[in-house]
């Protein structure tokens, strides 16, 4: 073991940030659920490493807010409360627009043969139904997106601003699927397949106004993606959050 908190295992050097990208994907995807307790122990034999880079790990995640420790109980999930969500999604209404606008500026032929390329399998995965493949493609679109607007400092925060809002996404209860009818006084439920084939839609149109360079359109996109997906979000809990002050209600996105 390095200083570094770098574990040897196999002839392989595996880093404290790779066990911490694993955990907190474990983390976001539901494997371990809020308020379930994270022990080194265990954690270290799950993914083969010593406990070392484990507690470094768990120091980062408790940073970011996925891992919270408590008294005679040790690490655990943290439980993201109502406030907490709305809050997220409100600053994601002021960041993603700012960082699609930006990228509309500073974006490189690199950057949009990149994301192209993922409209096009996230198009192609959803027209098929595969929906189970199109967080991580996802997940690349919008962390290239964010690279893209040309600011280091904004990107880590959009980057990590959508760890965040995915985990608060899985962590709400799952929409039911669209029904013949309405139910009174309410919108439908969007099918989750219906879904998926608009919002990669609604990408690749961000980035046709991306690759124009048309700031305007870029931002005005991002922000109904982030109104969209607000809207989901208050359609999973019985507890209604507040809207924000700073979308525009133009189109529909979802995270």
């Amino acid at each position: 073991m390095s200083g570094d908190t770098t574990a040897v295992q196999g002839g392989r050097r595996i880093s404290a940030h790779a066990v911490c990208t694993a955990i907190r994907d474990d983390i976001v995807s539901g494997t371990y659920q809020p308020g379930s307790r994270l022990t080194e122990e265990l954690l270290a034999r799950r993914y083969g490493v010593s406990r070392v880079p484990v507690r470094e790990a768990l120091r980062t995640l408790e940073s970011e807010g996925f891992v919270t420790t408590r008294r005679h109980a040790g690490a655990c999930v943290a439980q993201p409360s109502e406030r907490e969500a709305a809050d997220l999604l409100d600053i994601r209404a002021l960041l993603e627009p700012l960082g699609a606008a930006r990228a509309a500026q500073r974006r490189t032929e690199a950057h949009l043969k990149v994301l192209r390329g993922l409209v096009r399998l996230g198009r192609e995965r959803a027209q098929h139904g595969r929906l189970g493949e199109l967080r991580p493609l996802g997940d690349w679109f919008h962390e290239t997106l964010a690279q893209a607007s040309g600011s280091p400092s904004l990107a880590a925060m959009l980057v990590q601003l959508r760890r965040k809002t995915v985990w608060v996404f899985a962590a709400a209860p799952a929409p039911q699927p669209v029904a013949h009818a309405a139910p009174p006084g309410g919108a439908r439920r969007p099918d989750p397949a219906a879904r998926a084939v608009e919002s990669w839609a609604e990408h690749g149109a961000l980035v046709d106004a991306v690759a124009r360079g048309d700031a305007d359109r870029a931002r005005a996109l991002a922000a109904a993606h982030t109104e969209r997906a607000l809207a989901e979000y208050r359609q999973r809990r019985p507890t209604p959050v507040r809207a924000s002050k700073h979308s525009v209600n133009t189109a529909s996105g979802r995270n």
